[in-house]
Protein backbone atom coordinates (compact mmCIF):
# COMPACT_ATOMS: atom_id res chain seq x y z
CA UNK A 1 0.00 0.00 0.00
CA UNK A 2 1.46 3.29 -0.83
CA UNK A 3 2.59 5.84 1.60
CA UNK A 4 0.92 9.56 1.64
CA UNK A 5 2.27 12.92 2.31
CA UNK A 6 0.10 15.89 3.91
CA UNK A 7 1.98 19.18 3.17
CA UNK A 8 0.93 22.50 5.51
CA UNK A 9 2.57 25.78 5.65
CA UNK A 10 5.07 24.52 3.80
CA UNK A 11 6.31 21.36 5.95
CA UNK A 12 5.77 17.55 4.82
CA UNK A 13 3.83 15.00 7.39
CA UNK A 14 4.60 11.55 6.04
CA UNK A 15 1.88 8.91 6.57
CA UNK A 16 2.56 5.09 6.38
CA UNK A 17 0.43 2.62 6.58
CA UNK A 18 -0.88 1.47 8.62
CA UNK A 19 -1.42 4.52 9.69
CA UNK A 20 -3.91 7.09 11.80
CA UNK A 21 -3.17 10.82 11.28
CA UNK A 22 -5.28 13.56 12.82
CA UNK A 23 -5.42 17.00 11.67
CA UNK A 24 -7.10 19.53 13.96
CA UNK A 25 -6.47 21.98 16.57
CA UNK A 26 -4.32 19.54 18.68
CA UNK A 27 -3.61 16.29 16.78
CA UNK A 28 -1.02 14.46 15.08
CA UNK A 29 -0.58 18.25 12.68
CA UNK A 30 -1.94 20.68 15.15
CA UNK A 31 -3.17 23.56 12.43
CA UNK A 32 -3.61 26.39 14.44
CA UNK A 33 -4.39 27.60 18.35
CA UNK A 34 -8.26 28.67 16.95
CA UNK A 35 -10.62 27.97 19.46
CA UNK A 36 -13.11 27.53 16.49
CA UNK A 37 -11.49 24.45 15.66
CA UNK A 38 -12.01 21.40 17.00
CA UNK A 39 -9.31 19.59 18.79
CA UNK A 40 -9.67 16.62 16.23
CA UNK A 41 -11.28 17.76 12.69
CA UNK A 42 -10.16 15.61 10.20
CA UNK A 43 -8.76 11.92 10.22
CA UNK A 44 -6.76 9.91 7.80
CA UNK A 45 -6.73 6.30 7.95
CA UNK A 46 -5.83 3.37 5.69
CA UNK A 47 -8.73 0.70 5.22
CA UNK A 48 -9.38 -2.31 3.16
CA UNK A 49 -6.51 -1.48 1.38
CA UNK A 50 -7.60 2.41 0.93
CA UNK A 51 -6.45 5.39 2.51
CA UNK A 52 -9.52 7.50 3.44
CA UNK A 53 -10.12 10.85 5.15
CA UNK A 54 -12.77 11.46 7.72
CA UNK A 55 -14.76 13.96 9.43
CA UNK A 56 -15.02 13.61 13.13
CA UNK A 57 -15.84 16.65 13.91
CA UNK A 58 -19.42 17.49 14.71
CA UNK A 59 -19.88 21.22 13.49
CA UNK A 60 -17.73 22.33 10.78
CA UNK A 61 -16.90 21.18 6.90
CA UNK A 62 -14.41 20.50 4.88
CA UNK A 63 -13.89 21.20 0.60
CA UNK A 64 -11.79 18.66 -1.02
CA UNK A 65 -10.68 18.59 -4.26
CA UNK A 66 -8.87 16.55 -6.53
CA UNK A 67 -5.63 18.38 -8.32
CA UNK A 68 -7.09 20.06 -11.27
CA UNK A 69 -10.47 21.41 -9.31
CA UNK A 70 -12.75 19.13 -12.00
CA UNK A 71 -14.01 16.63 -8.94
CA UNK A 72 -15.03 18.59 -5.71
CA UNK A 73 -17.18 17.29 -2.31
CA UNK A 74 -18.38 18.50 0.55
CA UNK A 75 -16.87 16.60 3.82
CA UNK A 76 -19.96 17.18 6.47
CA UNK A 77 -19.41 16.28 9.83
CA UNK A 78 -19.19 12.20 9.86
CA UNK A 79 -18.64 11.47 5.98
CA UNK A 80 -15.67 9.95 5.23
CA UNK A 81 -14.09 9.29 1.29
CA UNK A 82 -11.15 7.52 -0.54
CA UNK A 83 -8.03 9.18 -1.41
CA UNK A 84 -8.05 8.45 -4.89
CA UNK A 85 -6.34 10.79 -6.63
CA UNK A 86 -2.36 11.64 -6.98
CA UNK A 87 -2.91 15.23 -5.54
CA UNK A 88 -5.85 16.61 -3.19
CA UNK A 89 -6.55 19.40 -1.86
CA UNK A 90 -8.50 20.21 1.78
CA UNK A 91 -9.67 23.31 2.28
CA UNK A 92 -12.47 24.25 5.40
CA UNK A 93 -12.71 27.32 7.71
CA UNK A 94 -13.27 27.84 11.30
CA UNK A 95 -14.46 31.03 12.18
CA UNK A 96 -12.88 34.09 10.25
CA UNK A 97 -9.78 32.04 9.55
CA UNK A 98 -9.52 29.81 6.24
CA UNK A 99 -6.65 26.84 6.15
CA UNK A 100 -5.88 24.66 3.33
CA UNK A 101 -3.57 21.54 2.91
CA UNK A 102 -2.56 19.00 0.53
CA UNK A 103 -2.72 15.45 0.43
CA UNK A 104 0.08 13.72 -2.03
CA UNK A 105 -0.53 10.14 -3.02
CA UNK A 106 2.04 7.90 -4.27
CA UNK A 107 -0.71 6.33 -6.44
CA UNK A 108 -3.42 7.63 -8.72
CA UNK A 109 -6.15 5.30 -9.21
CA UNK A 110 -8.26 8.05 -10.83
CA UNK A 111 -7.45 10.50 -13.27
CA UNK A 112 -9.25 13.70 -13.98
CA UNK A 113 -9.57 16.27 -16.67
CA UNK A 114 -10.77 19.27 -16.61
CA UNK A 115 -12.92 21.50 -19.28
CA UNK A 116 -12.58 24.95 -19.39
CA UNK A 117 -13.66 28.17 -21.73
CA UNK A 118 -11.63 31.26 -22.35
CA UNK A 119 -12.92 34.28 -21.48
CA UNK A 120 -11.52 37.78 -20.91
CA UNK A 121 -8.01 36.04 -20.31
CA UNK A 122 -9.16 34.22 -17.31
CA UNK A 123 -10.41 30.76 -17.20
CA UNK A 124 -13.77 29.79 -15.97
CA UNK A 125 -14.73 26.12 -15.35
CA UNK A 126 -18.31 24.92 -16.95
CA UNK A 127 -20.69 25.56 -16.46
CA UNK A 128 -20.31 28.83 -14.02
CA UNK A 129 -20.31 31.86 -15.87
CA UNK A 130 -19.41 35.15 -13.92
CA UNK A 131 -19.95 38.83 -14.82
CA UNK A 132 -16.77 41.16 -13.74
CA UNK A 133 -17.91 42.56 -11.37
CA UNK A 134 -19.14 39.03 -9.86
CA UNK A 135 -15.55 38.02 -10.27
CA UNK A 136 -13.95 40.74 -8.60
CA UNK A 137 -16.32 40.49 -5.16
CA UNK A 138 -14.79 36.81 -5.07
CA UNK A 139 -11.15 37.91 -5.85
CA UNK A 140 -11.69 40.44 -3.13
CA UNK A 141 -12.66 37.63 -0.47
CA UNK A 142 -10.02 35.27 -1.75
CA UNK A 143 -7.12 37.73 -1.92
CA UNK A 144 -5.07 36.55 1.02
CA UNK A 145 -5.36 33.11 -0.29
CA UNK A 146 -5.09 33.58 -4.01
CA UNK A 147 -1.72 35.53 -2.51
CA UNK A 148 -0.24 32.70 -0.62
CA UNK A 149 2.45 30.21 -2.39
CA UNK A 150 2.36 27.29 -0.11
CA UNK A 151 -0.87 25.44 1.67
CA UNK A 152 -1.75 27.32 4.88
CA UNK A 153 -3.72 29.91 6.85
CA UNK A 154 -5.36 32.90 5.62
CA UNK A 155 -8.41 35.41 6.77
CA UNK A 156 -11.27 35.78 4.78
CA UNK A 157 -12.55 39.46 5.14
CA UNK A 158 -15.71 41.26 6.45
CA UNK A 159 -18.03 42.66 3.82
CA UNK A 160 -17.28 45.99 4.92
CA UNK A 161 -13.49 45.28 4.18
CA UNK A 162 -14.19 43.50 0.67
CA UNK A 163 -16.59 46.81 -0.44
CA UNK A 164 -13.78 48.98 1.07
CA UNK A 165 -11.33 47.38 -1.05
CA UNK A 166 -13.08 47.48 -4.46
CA UNK A 167 -14.35 50.76 -3.72
CA UNK A 168 -17.74 49.89 -3.38
CA UNK A 169 -20.73 50.68 -1.21
CA UNK A 170 -21.60 48.06 1.35
CA UNK A 171 -25.10 47.58 0.10
CA UNK A 172 -23.76 47.30 -2.71
CA UNK A 173 -21.24 44.46 -2.35
CA UNK A 174 -24.05 42.84 -0.07
CA UNK A 175 -26.55 42.53 -3.52
CA UNK A 176 -23.77 41.47 -5.51
CA UNK A 177 -22.74 38.62 -3.23
CA UNK A 178 -26.47 37.73 -3.05
CA UNK A 179 -26.13 37.62 -6.49
CA UNK A 180 -23.23 35.00 -6.59
CA UNK A 181 -24.20 33.49 -4.19
CA UNK A 182 -27.56 32.38 -5.24
CA UNK A 183 -26.63 31.69 -8.82
CA UNK A 184 -23.61 28.78 -7.57
CA UNK A 185 -26.87 27.68 -5.34
CA UNK A 186 -29.21 27.06 -8.68
CA UNK A 187 -26.20 25.16 -9.75
CA UNK A 188 -25.94 22.53 -6.94
CA UNK A 189 -22.78 24.66 -4.80
CA UNK A 190 -23.68 23.67 -1.05
CA UNK A 191 -23.19 25.99 1.97
CA UNK A 192 -24.08 29.44 0.38
CA UNK A 193 -28.04 29.75 1.15
CA UNK A 194 -29.73 28.44 3.81
CA UNK A 195 -31.74 29.32 7.21
CA UNK A 196 -31.02 29.49 10.27
CA UNK A 197 -27.62 29.42 11.53
CA UNK A 198 -26.22 30.77 7.93
CA UNK A 199 -24.24 33.58 9.26
CA UNK A 200 -22.52 35.84 6.42
CA UNK A 201 -19.02 34.82 7.79
CA UNK A 202 -19.65 31.27 6.53
CA UNK A 203 -21.44 32.20 3.58
CA UNK A 204 -18.35 34.06 2.16
CA UNK A 205 -15.29 31.35 3.86
CA UNK A 206 -17.80 28.56 1.70
CA UNK A 207 -17.48 30.83 -1.13
CA UNK A 208 -13.73 31.14 -0.88
CA UNK A 209 -13.31 27.38 -0.50
CA UNK A 210 -15.26 26.86 -3.29
CA UNK A 211 -13.76 29.28 -5.47
CA UNK A 212 -10.58 28.75 -5.08
CA UNK A 213 -10.55 25.17 -4.75
CA UNK A 214 -12.31 24.71 -8.24
CA UNK A 215 -10.17 27.22 -9.65
CA UNK A 216 -13.31 29.24 -10.55
CA UNK A 217 -10.99 31.70 -9.47
CA UNK A 218 -6.63 31.77 -9.37
CA UNK A 219 -3.74 34.15 -9.06
CA UNK A 220 -4.41 35.73 -12.39
CA UNK A 221 -7.82 37.28 -11.55
CA UNK A 222 -6.02 39.55 -9.11
CA UNK A 223 -5.24 42.31 -11.10
CA UNK A 224 -9.43 43.09 -11.30
CA UNK A 225 -9.01 44.62 -7.84
CA UNK A 226 -7.16 47.60 -9.65
CA UNK A 227 -10.00 48.03 -11.83
CA UNK A 228 -12.24 51.58 -10.97
CA UNK A 229 -15.22 50.68 -8.97
CA UNK A 230 -18.21 51.09 -11.75
CA UNK A 231 -20.31 54.01 -11.99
Amino acid sequence: MSSLTVEFCGELHPIESPGDFSIGRDSDLSIDDNPYLHRRFLRIFDEHGMWWLANVGTLLTATVTDGTGAVQAWLAPGARLPIVFETMHVMFSAGPTTYDFTILNADDLYSTSRILQESGGSTTMLPVALTTTQRQLIVALSESMLRQQVPGRSVVPTSADAAARLGWSLTTFNRKLDNVCDKLDKLGVAGLRGGAGKLATSRRARLVEYAVSTHLVGSEDLELLDREPET
